[in-house]
């Protein structure tokens, strides 16, 4: 009864419009009230520094801003032209564009809407033009969004990292093949659907010229070599890693404004004023996750106290159920909850519950990592409260009922890939073990 009436209450507030960072406090201290544990409360000030106090979450915040900067300095601009210059001409290439943009900015942003704000704006109305459907265009948009935080840098896997102890550069390497298969799969599906609705390509498309695009592309894809490199190999912690991003984004940044020829005071005022909105965005959505890791610290010491996670171990041993089995049923879960959660408050609620007895069951903890991590963030092009739909919805000017019923078909190719990571571990665990980052 009681968790229905806090299920009840989150379920209002999200669609009232209220942040989701108040949602998951609200929720959290009404749990311990409904449970009875609410003497409790009077140490959660300790328990809540205590549990954000790591080292890691400094990265959260840098990268952030650093794909502000990216956004807003022309490096967004830069990497889709790259990715035109490569795959224009290709058959339905607007299409490949725009899966090949959304790899190439996963390795720099790590976030999935920021990706999806960028991307919309530019690529829709282009495809658009050329001939797509809209509801083709805006969809490809969003779903090729979800290869942002599976492609290190992630802001989900960093957080799913100090949240469940589990190595970071790890979860990254891990991260890596899944990422790129399923840039793949939506390459699979697009050249179907170009046979199939006869979509624009061949030699006369026109493509941006070739030096310029490269001397802008090219320093940009040093950003993520610096970042995955620096942190798999071990030569930076994420939180170094994240810092080299932002100084090396606002330096390229310069140089970009110094190659359009604004000279080098213009460029530096510009640089500043981009800086200083960017510094200003990356402000306010910090401030909104790290009240929801205040949220996930309460919720994680009332699951602690309940003994939440060994009552499921206990299950899972008593229904003899294999690791395979148990993570291909808490995934039915997650993916139900991230249909109509925010993927931070799906982590807050699900991952400390659900995630033990997986491990306790023989599962890798990387490999269980990785595809949580991406499980959730699909909950983001799902109906109805997608995140990512709502953003791309908004951008494109479709409506978001016919964008969620567009978009289907590419959630149903994502989830075949879930499904074949969770059967095929070592899809996930083959780099992080060349590299000897797990056994």
């Amino acid at each position: 009864m009681a968790l229905g009436a806090i299920t009840a209450f989150i379920a209002l507030a999200i669609a009232g419009g209220v942040a989701i960072s108040y949602v998951a406090g609200s929720a959290a201290v009404l749990a311990f009230l409904a449970t009875g544990y609410g003497n409790y409360l009077a140490i959660m000030p300790q328990r809540i520094f205590s549990q954000i106090d790591v080292f890691t979450f400094l990265s959260m915040p840098l990268f952030i801003l650093a794909g502000e900067l990216m956004t807003r300095g022309g490096v967004t601009g830069a990497l889709i032209d790259l990715a035109m210059l490569i795959v224009g001409r290709l058959k339905g290439g607007l299409g490949y564009v725009n899966i090949s943009a959304s790899v190439f900015l996963a390795g720099i942003s790590g976030s999935a809407v920021a990706d999806a704000a960028a991307t919309t704006k530019t690529l829709v109305p282009a495809m658009v033009d050329r001939g797509y459907r809209t509801e083709f265009a805006a969809a490809l948009t969003a779903a090729s969004c979800v290869i942002g935080p599976i492609i290190p840098p992630s802001i989900v896997m960093i957080f799913y990292g100090a949240l469940m102890n589990v190595s970071v550069a790890a979860m990254f390497a891990g991260g890596i093949v899944p990422g790129l298969l399923m840039a793949l799969f939506l390459f699979a599906y697009n050249a179907w659907a170009a046979r199939h609705e006869d979509h624009p390509g061949g030699a006369g498309v026109t493509l941006p010229p070739v030096r310029a695009t490269v001397a802008r592309a090219v320093p940009a894809l040093l950003i993520p070599i610096v970042i995955v490199g620096g942190i798999v190999f071990g030569v930076v912690t994420p939180t170094e890693a994240a810092a080299l991003a932002v100084a090396i984004t606002v330096v390229l940044v310069f140089v970009y404004r110094m190659m359009d020829r604004d000279g080098p005071g213009v460029a530096l005022r510009h640089t500043l004023a981009e800086g200083s909105r960017a510094v200003e965005g990356a402000v306010m959505l910090t401030g909104s996750i790290f009240m929801i890791l205040f949220a996930a610290a309460i919720f994680g010491y009332l699951v602690g106290i309940m003994r939440l996670p060994e009552a499921i171990a206990a299950t899972v041993t008593s229904l003899n159920l294999s690791a395979t089995s148990y993570v291909l049923i808490a995934s039915l879960v997650m993916f139900a909850a991230g249909m109509v959660m925010d993927v931070t408050m799906a982590l807050v609620l699900m991952v400390p519950v659900l995630i033990p007895a997986a491990i306790a069951a023989g599962a890798d903890p990387v490999h269980v990592g990785v595809v949580t991590c991406l499980n959730l963030t699909l909950g983001l092009i799902s109906p109805p409260f997608g995140g990512i739909l709502m953003v791309v919805s908004a951008a494109s000017g479709l409506s978001y009922l016919r964008l969620s019923k567009a978009v289907l078909p590419f959630l149903a190719v994502q989830v075949a890939l879930l499904i074949l990571l969770i059967l095929v571990p070592d899809l996930t665990l083959a780099l992080p073990r060349l590299v000897g980052l797990v056994n």
